[in-house]
């Protein structure tokens, strides 16, 4: 599951592929962080050639992210609408359910539309936002139009990030690993310090 492996023999599909299992498929979406696919495919768009000629388009990534992740996000919060609820109560994992008292606090504190938005940004939640707004019976009209603006900002600021780097610097693409794990720290950067602020 390595992410430039998953570029390199699918291309922008991956993208497509693993963005809409990270926004919508409970389970599986903890272990497909969006962030460490995204970012390195904006740098090989510009980048392509150092990586066994990995050609990626920059408007297909931009493409399946935008769709995958959009998507994505809409079937998690069909599943909560219609099941979610006994599906979260039969389940066993202590980190599912943290998160998704996260995802329910965040709604609660920030509202609806803005706790839509800002959760596009935060991993793990990002996974969980979908369905729990389903169980919370968020109106439909209300959690796509914000999960879509979320959605596409998200996603789109990741790959162009990405794109920029890898034009602007020669040879930043040797260093991919290091640069994704700057991406994922900084992902998780509000979650650390929330709860730091609780404690």
């Amino acid at each position: 599951m390595n992410g430039s492996s998953l570029l390199s023999a699918f291309g922008a599909l991956a993208v497509l592929v693993v963005t809409f299992a990270e926004s919508g498929l409970l389970i599986v979406g903890f272990f497909l962080p969006g962030d460490t696919l995204l970012f390195p495919a904006g740098v090989l768009c510009a980048a392509p050639a150092a990586h066994g000629g990995t050609n990626l388009a920059l408007w297909q990534v931009l493409v399946g992210a935008a769709v995958g992740t959009c998507l994505g996000s809409q079937l998690g919060f069909l599943i909560g609408r219609r099941g979610g609820g006994a599906m979260l109560a039969r389940s066993r994992s202590a980190r599912l359910k943290s998160t998704v008292a996260h995802g329910e606090e965040l709604l609660a504190r920030y509202g609806q539309r803005k706790a839509i938005f800002i959760g596009r940004f935060i991993p793990l939640v990002r996974t969980v936002l979908g369905p729990v707004a389903g169980v919370l019976q968020v109106p439909t009209r209300t959690f796509t139009v914000w999960q879509v603006a979320g959605g596409i900002v998200w996603s789109q600021s990741l790959v162009l990030l990405g794109y920029w780097l890898g034009a602007a610097i020669p040879g930043v693409d040797n260093y991919l690993l290091p640069l994704v794990a700057v991406v994922v720290v900084l992902s998780f950067l509000p979650v650390l310090l929330e709860r730091r602020r609780k404690s």
